[in-house]
């Protein structure tokens, strides 16, 4: 069998891709050397934004096309995707006045007036967002944004390619491919050797590597690898809203309620030489921790850190001096051979979570172009799997509570907010808690478990406690070594 596309790379884009290309009716491969979403994708700030900061460097562009997609993605996964108000303690000495509010006004313009709830100052707006400050008559703003779950939105995409179609195969790496007339033939790590039409090369900070050594193609365009690193404190203030903190340094930093019990601070921006150093260093806890005490009441130390976690960004390098200065749009470069007419191979530089979706339309749309395939663009107008909710997200989750009296509204509500209307594939035919098996701490069951098993790719303890759930804040060890015991028993 010769598939139509082979996408290399299982983060936020080679889904994004892979779903695109099943829903146009192609043949449709997805390999992932990892786990789905095991790099990049599920060690981000957790955001679907135009990025405000952009537009100091002058991406209007990017930021205009941003935005755009931040209401798509709204409509498509609002189980997954969720407004959230950001309050900007202003900073004389690190942009003046004047500039922040003509960029928010601008970044209101760009992305709709009737869009999300318009930016305030923060004067006007509720005393909750000054009441956990240093300086509680601290002047700034109050924009919107939205906030995401990474992790399960590339699991989403995965999903709705498998649904349509294509075969995602985690754990399984591309090992070689060579052109063979008008084909590309791969070999990857499950023994197999497949067939391509075309290949797209997705594999984030691994790009390079896998266009020299695995493709053997060379290019003109270079990556930027930038890590950044976000730590997880006990809770600094009670609310749903977020903070964006600018630093002397003219970073910003944002600070956002996780899991309710939490708060998330980060990123940091520090270049490093290879793919692998996805490990926060001592440096940068302290970074974090003196950009948040800078304008909270509550100070917070390294010590007071429970949990912290970094990813290497692959950033098309533009040349910028600074690494914060590095774009973070994306560029596609398709290679046709010398003649032109061989079997494509695109490679994608750069991109962001917010922009996945447009990055694959365009992607499909070049292919299909390249080798022949119609299909019409989809994915702009189709709900995610499990955001197709038929209601606000709030009357959802109490639909859910009566349907499900016997969750704890803690749990009903986290469990709505991952699997949406797919929460029922979750429960299947329980009727009570004790029929969801065994708890391994927080209401993460057995037949929740199973079901991540089965259905989304989840292999190991990782797998199921820090990317389908974050799950890993909440159990501790008891319910960890339970959890290892029961995958010993499922593989046996």
């Amino acid at each position: 069998m010769t598939y139509d596309l082979l996408v290399i790379g299982g983060g936020i884009n080679g889904a994004a891709i892979a779903r695109d290309a099943a829903g146009r009716g192609w043949n449709v491969l997805l390999v992932e050397k990892d786990d789905l979403a095991g790099h990049t994708s599920s060690a981000s700030s957790k955001l679907i934004h135009g990025g405000i900061r952009y537009l100091e460097y002058y991406e209007f562009r990017l930021v205009r096309e941003a935005l755009k997609e931040r209401a798509v993605m709204l409509a498509a996964a609002p189980h997954l995707i969720r407004p959230m108000r950001f309050v900007m303690p202003h900073n004389d000495l690190v942009r003046p006045w004047w500039m922040i509010r003509a960029g928010l006004w601008l970044y209101d313009l760009m992305g709709g007036w009737r869009s999300l709830r318009r930016t305030r100052t923060l004067g006007k707006a509720s005393p909750r967002y000054r009441s956990p400050l240093r300086d509680i008559g601290s002047k700034g703003f109050v924009y919107s944004d939205c906030w995401v779950d990474d992790a399960r939105l590339v699991i989403a995409n995965a999903l709705d390619a498998r649904e349509k179609g294509a075969e995602i195969v985690a754990g399984t790496e591309l090992l070689s491919a060579r052109r063979e007339g008008d084909v590309w033939r791969a070999e990857i790590s499950d023994g197999r050797t497949v067939a391509a039409r075309a290949i797209v090369n997705a594999a984030g900070p691994w790009v390079c590597e896998v266009l020299s050594t695995r493709l053997g193609l060379t290019s003109n365009s270079a990556l930027r690898l930038v890590r950044g690193s976000h730590i997880v404190v006990p809770r600094l203030y009670v609310g749903d809203h977020a903070y964006i903190l600018q630093q002397p340094d003219r970073r910003v930093v944002f600070a956002m309620p996780f899991m309710d019990r939490f708060t998330l601070i980060g990123t940091t921006d520090v270049p490093v030489e290879q793919p692998g150093d996805a490990v926060i260093d001592a440096h940068e806890l302290d970074y974090l921790c003196r950009c948040a005490n800078l304008y909270f009441a509550v100070q917070i130390h390294p010590e007071d850190v429970i949990h912290h976690y970094a990813g290497v960004r692959s950033l098309y390098d533009d040349g910028s001096a600074e690494s914060m200065e590095v774009t973070r749009d994306y560029v596609l470069e398709t290679d046709r051979g010398e003649d032109g007419r061989a079997a494509p191979a695109v490679t994608l530089f750069g991109g962001k979570i917010t922009t996945a979706r447009a990055l694959a339309e365009e992607a499909v749309d070049e292919l299909g172009v390249a080798i022949g395939l119609t299909g019409e663009d989809w994915t702009k107008r189709a709900p995610f799997p499990g955001g197709d909710l038929g209601m606000p997200f709030d009357a959802f989750l109490e639909e859910t509570q009566r349907r499900y009296p016997w969750l704890e509204a803690e749990n009903a509500e986290r469990m709505a907010r991952a699997y949406g209307t797919r929460i029922a594939d979750v429960v299947g035919d329980a009727q009570s808690l004790i029929e969801m098996g065994e708890d391994f701490g927080g209401g993460f069951t057995r037949r929740e478990v199973d079901h991540l098993i089965d259905r989304e790719w989840a292999r190991t303890i990782d797998d199921l406690l820090w990317r389908r759930s974050k799950m890993g804040l909440l159990i501790g060890e008891d319910g960890r070594d339970r959890l290892a015991r029961y995958l010993e028993e499922r593989s046996a």
